[in-house]
Parts: C-alpha cells; structure tokens; sequence
C-alpha cells in the first residue's frame, strides 16, 4: 500500500473526522503513516486517538494500553510541546524525526503484544543496587529500572527503524535523540543515555529487516551496563 493510501486509512480509523484534523495533526499522521503500515503488517491492535485539547502534561505523542488493544493518542492542539521537541530542526527534516517517534511508541506496543512489558530477556535476573530499608522506596527505584529498560528498547526500536526506513538520516535522528535523552534525570525512567550510546553506529543491529526484533542484542548489552 503506498504512503498516501495509509494515510488516508489513518485518517478514516482516527477517532476524529478527517475534516475536523487539524494541518499540524495531519503531518503528524503523515509522518508516522510508514510505521502504522508497518504494524499493521506485524497485525498489532492499534486506534489512534486524538485529543481535542492537550492537558499540561500531555506529550505530543503517547502510546496506552486498554481492552487488549493499543491507543496511540495525538496531544497536539494547545501543547507547548508539539514545538518544542522539534525546536530548531528545519521543517523539511521534521518528519523523519516525527516517524522515530511513532516507532518508539509503537514498539512500546509490539513489545505488549509479546507478552514481554517489563520482562527482562532470557538469563537476566533482577538485581536492584538499592539497600534502603522502606519498601516503597524500593518498589519506586524497581519501577524506574523498569520504565527505563522499556524506554531503552523503544528508542532503541526507533532509531533501528530509522535504519530500515531512513538510513541516511540515521546520523541525525541519533544525534537529536542524544540531546532529548541528554536531559532526562540520571537513573530516571527515561534516562536511556547508555542504550542510546551503544547504538551511535546504525550497524550494531546487525540485521534491519525486523527493526523491533532487531534491537535485542544491542539492549541486552545496555542492560549490562545500566
């Protein structure tokens, strides 16, 4: 199916009307249009929502999890951070960085589909630093390890589809991701700096057939390092 025979599907299964979408929600859809096509030849569930007005906390784009079925939800309209996270790139260039994007949240959902949310692979076990004697503290630390281990396989997920589908933009999808994760608080949850490290060269995946499946060695070593 061509790019532009997806986007039109897109358009017809978002929760809102074509019509009523807005330019900036359009090109998101466009965007990301090589990515649901993608999913939907790896048969994930997914509906696209999108918000009729973003809340403070909304990010542009997020992936949820409910009835069995992935909800990708578009918070553009009123959020500050629609322009924000792509501050200062040319617009001609922001639709590869908008397609990294929506593979990141859709590997959050191939990753549910497995059955493998915050499931560590095959030989690892779970070995927390932490010694502090309250529980709740412990179970926020183990609920940050987690967070982070799932954000690392996702960003590692879109920078290897930028491989697959944009190898020549692969340089520059890294070094913007280098700089969002740059930011992020050191052991947070989204603190993926040393996955996102591993995988400066697009050759440590091996293989760029199956851009999900692919990222799996990079990840474990990560998860060594981490």
């Amino acid at each position: 199916m061509s790019k532009s025979l997806v986007f039109l599907a897109l358009l017809a299964s978002a929760s809102a009307p074509a019509a009523d979408l807005t330019a900036l929600e359009q090109r998101w859809l466009q965007a990301a249009a090589p990515v649901l096509s993608y999913s939907q030849s790896l048969k994930l569930p997914i509906d696209i929502i999108v918000q009729p007005q973003a809340r403070p906390t909304d990010v542009p784009l997020a992936i949820g999890y409910a009835g069995g079925r992935c909800k990708l939800v578009l918070s553009l309209r009123g959020n500050p951070q629609a322009e924000a996270v792509l501050a200062g790139i040319p617009v001609d260039a922001q639709g590869e960085l908008i397609e990294a994007m929506a593979a990141h949240e859709i590997a959050h959902c191939w990753r549910h589909a497995q059955g493998a949310w915050n499931a560590l692979p095959a030989g690892f076990v779970e070995d927390g630093e932490e010694t502090a004697g309250d529980g709740s503290l412990l179970a926020i630390a183990r609920a940050l390890r987690e967070s982070r281990r799932e954000e690392a396989y996702a960003d590692l997920a879109a920078l290897a589809w930028t491989r697959h589908s944009n190898p020549g933009a692969y340089a520059r999808v890294h070094a913007w991701l280098s700089a969002v994760r740059g930011g992020q608080t050191a052991r947070g949850g989204h603190d993926t700096r040393v996955w996102v490290e591993l995988a400066r060269d697009a050759g440590s995946f091996g293989k760029a057939e199956a851009p999900f499946q692919d990222v799996e060695p990079v990840w474990r070593d990560g998860l060594l390092r981490d």
